[in-house]
């Protein structure tokens, strides 16, 4: 048992220009600013044992950007470990490009991207790619190079603040639901599978996984047992307005403002992203057409029919639905009554590094992608954009598959476990499936087990065998580094490790 201290502290994400908004095929350009993007941390220490957990609002914080948070973290002076900081993203798909999500990325570092200069090396004489929206050559747009040190600079800023603000504190954890993450990925009689799929077809069979409404919540006090913030762990991506052309932190945004009118603009809000690589706040069953163009050929419909449900998650609507009603049920367990706050806790932090196993392509794969990509530019008209990448992403993916493997059979995956009280902590570098993060939850002896993902590392999706059979994008061999056998052994590895802590 050891007496913990607490800290607290937020950056806010400044741009001087437009910037590149990543997470879609089709290239954009930020035209204003929604809400401000944040940077925020909950440091916790022990006279032994420490961590760090970071949250920030950007699509992924990749394995470059949280070695260049590392590098500046080293010789703090202060006595904190970097190795013991865990940098996570909401993955908001209204935030900035940077290098090192996907430029830069070396041997096994361009798993989830690169189409474009994939499809650009295999275009015949004559074609050429064309740009949405000119983000190549614009001196208008914030650098992407400028960006990854912006970013780096600003995290360090805010886990260094954090760690500086470390005072006597608690904390209790609780349970809430809401209703916001839903299975994106639907199944059709043959067996096939899509993301974003329309059911409004005679094939459509089911949603291919599930859901998970729950929320995992701590709250954390200081040492006159005022309430200082919230830790609020749930299973789906900040991806409403996914598609938009403005900066913003999407649903947790909004969460945050309601939080702040009711408990205090000093309120933080620490946002975790749990296993949700085929979660989203869309409900496909009831699909809400959105009112505003998203310019995503995986969303396309032929005349749907109206339904009265849930305004569109892909509008400012929906959004302020999902983050009202995350905030709702915040306030409700708060009003409903905590446990005791606790202070004087079992507190252990591992950090592993997961060897986990390439997912390979066939020679068979791979002939059939060239003859695919050549036969496909030989009768496109005209040159190419980003729907020929969307389009050729399965057969660009395998030919970048086997480039990696023939370096390549395993790699290392930085998986965070602790424990705190009662409670599990873990961490993954993917955008893990639902799935796997039931049977860690399931499996685990904790009262109650946070999942982050994409934590310190954007190695792509990691789909389960079924999403894998059903194909499309997310569970293509391009979508990430690793498949179902990787994801199993992660699930028994990170299970071991979790339970290990609470039978020793």
């Amino acid at each position: 048992m050891s007496k913990i201290k607490i800290g607290w502290a937020e950056e806010i994400f400044e741009f001087n220009k437009p910037v590149s908004l990543v997470g879609q095929f089709a290239e954009r350009i930020s035209e204003y600013q929604e809400k401000p993007l944040t940077a925020t941390a909950l440091a916790v220490a022990s006279d032994t044992e420490q961590m760090v957990l970071c949250s920030v609002d950007l699509g992924g914080v990749s394995v470059v950007l949280a070695d260049e948070v590392r590098a500046k973290l080293y010789d703090n002076g202060l006595g904190l470990d970097p190795e013991k900081v865990v940098i996570s993203a909401t993955h908001t798909h209204t935030g900035p490009g940077y290098t090192g999500r996907v430029a830069n990325r070396v041997n096994r570092r361009d798993s989830s991207g690169g189409f474009r200069g994939l499809i650009e090396s295999e275009l015949p004489p004559g074609k050429k790619y064309v740009e949405s929206v000119d983000i190549s050559n614009n001196d208008t747009i914030e650098n992407e190079d400028d960006l990854l040190e912006e970013l780096a600079n600003k995290i360090a800023k805010v886990v260094l603040g954090a760690w500086k603000n470390l005072d006597q504190g608690s904390y209790t954890n609780a349970f809430g639901r809401a209703a916001v993450g839903m299975c994106r990925r639907v199944s059709y009689s043959d067996g096939s599978a899509q993301m974003w799929g329309d059911t409004n077809r005679a094939v459509f069979t089911e949603l291919e996984g599930g859901n998970d409404s729950g929320i995992e919540l701590l709250y954390v006090f200081d040492g006159n047992q005022k309430l200082t913030g919230v830790v609020a762990n749930l299973a789906c991506p900040a991806q409403c307005v996914q598609h938009r052309l403005f900066i913003s932190p999407d649903f947790w945004g909004e969460t945050k403002m309601l939080l702040r009118k009711h408990f205090g603009e000093d309120l933080f809000l620490l946002p975790l992203c749990s296993a949700a690589g085929d979660q989203c706040p869309v409900d496909l069953v009831r699909w809400v057409e959105p009112y505003t163009d998203v310019n995503d050929p995986n969303l396309k419909r032929n005349n749907p029919p109206k339904r009265k449900a849930d305004p569109s998650m892909f509008d400012l609507d929906g959004m302020r639905k999902a983050g009202k009603r995350i905030a709702n049920e915040i306030i409700e367990v708060y009003n409903e009554g905590l446990d005791e706050p606790q202070s004087d806790v079992v507190f252990e932090h591992q950090v592993h590094m997961m060897q986990l196993p390439l997912r390979r392509a066939t020679l068979a794969e791979e002939q059939l992608a060239r003859r695919e990509i050549r036969n496909y530019l030989q009768n496109k008209e005209g040159d190419v954009d980003f729907n020929d990448a969307a389009n050729l992403q399965i057969h660009l993916g395998i030919l970048r598959r086997m480039e990696q493997q023939e370096k390549f059979d395993v790699f290392d995956a930085e998986v965070h476990i602790m424990r705190l009280g009662n409670i599990a902590i873990a961490t993954n570098p993917f955008e893990l499936f639902l799935d796997y993060g039931n049977q860690i939850k399931a499996r685990s002896l904790a009262e109650q087990t946070f999942l982050i993902q994409l934590a310190n590392g954007s190695e792509g999706y990691l789909p389960t065998e079924k999403a894998e059979k059903g194909g499309h994008y997310s569970a293509f061999i391009s979508s990430g580094l690793t498949g179902h056998v990787g994801g199993e052994q992660l699930v028994r590895e990170t299970v071991q490790n979790i339970n290990n802590m609470f039978t020793e």
